[in-house]
């Protein structure tokens, strides 16, 4: 059985490992206490993990060895049998979303094989991305945010002002978000759970065309895994504030610290992608609790064919 194979036979486990996570997660929507949310999504999701027969590695997780008692990089899942494979993941992208019960919190993971995924360090990253059907380099990180939304504009035949540009609220924005709008452009701000955000623009159901801007680097592995599963366009740049930063990328293996990595460099193996939802969002629907059972909404990728599907699961409860 090749690599290409042996990944998405591997969606269906995939799907139950983020749907274990989501439940424990959404458990605890509205507590108002976010480690609490996130230790129970990764506790059910290394537990899950620990039934697959695969040879599993943490490339992107919880942190590193000393900082993340579980899911750190480097660390070793599965049953040691099987096929090799790297995991990106994030047990609940939103923390802060679920402990509020606010939209969009998802449990989330990428596979591929050895050495498919990049080694991303624990810092920021710049990030521009698009969803399928344009023309390879149509936007560019280096180019201003304005002129990358006038590109695709002008291929689509429509109006800037009819253009939607997806930007995490922050105030390290200030600039990007004033060039879009110097255009006329509309932007959708959001509060957290920038991997939704980049993934949001391979749904024409969304609205949003454009994604860009700063988040961490793991969220953008993430997403890229996403994006090469729809034939969508992804740059990102990592962006180190200090010294101690840059020791983290030389950990992992990154050398060219100005590096602007495309798509198939974020993610350049065979990848499958699992998000399934913890509070309603855009994406999917959250869990829902009823009496004897819980029902899972789940997004699942392969870039292999080029498989979309959503998966509604019900879950027998005692």
């Amino acid at each position: 059985m090749t690599e290409s194979v042996l990944v998405p036979h591997l969606s269906d486990a995939m799907v139950r490992v983020t749907e274990v996570a989501a439940i424990a997660a959404a458990k605890l929507a509205g507590k108002g206490d976010e480690k609490a949310a996130d230790q129970a999504a990764v506790d059910a999701m290394r537990t899950a993990f620990n039934s697959v027969n695969f040879q599993g590695r943490i490339v992107i997780g919880e942190g590193e060895r000393d900082e993340a008692p579980m899911l750190y990089i480097g660390e070793e899942v599965g049953t040691g049998n099987g096929p090799a494979i790297d995991i990106a993941l994030d047990p609940l992208e939103g923390t802060t979303l679920t402990a509020k019960a606010m939209a969009n919190a998802l449990a989330v993971l990428a596979i591929a094989p050895r050495g498919g995924l990049l080694h991303a360090p624990d810092t920021y990253m710049d990030k521009i991305a698009i969803g399928p059907g344009f023309p390879e380099g149509i936007v560019d990180l280096d180019e201003s945010p304005a002129d990358n939304i006038k590109a695709l504009a002008k291929f689509l035949d429509r109006p800037v002002e009819a253009m939607t540009a997806c930007v995490l609220d922050r105030p390290r924005h200030a600039e990007i978000i004033e060039s879009l709008r110097s255009v006329g452009a509309r932007i959708c701000l959001i509060s957290d759970g920038d991997v939704a955000g980049v993934i949001n623009t391979t749904n024409s159901d969304t609205g949003i065309d454009l994604y860009v801007g700063q988040g961490g680097a793991p969220e953008g592995v993430l997403a890229a895994a996403a994006l090469k599963c729809v034939g969508g366009q992804m740059q990102g740049r990592l962006v180190f504030r200090n010294e101690d930063e840059k020791n983290r990328a030389r950990r992992v293996g990154v050398e060219e610290f100005d590096r602007k990595y495309d798509l198939n460099e974020l993610a350049s193996g065979e990848t499958v992608f699992c998000a399934t939802g913890v509070t309603k969002g855009g994406l999917v629907d959250g869990v829902v609790s009823r009496p004897g059972v819980t029902i899972t909404d789940t997004l699942v990728m392969s870039s292999a064919d080029g498989m979309v599907r959503k998966i509604t699961t019900r879950h027998r409860t005692a």
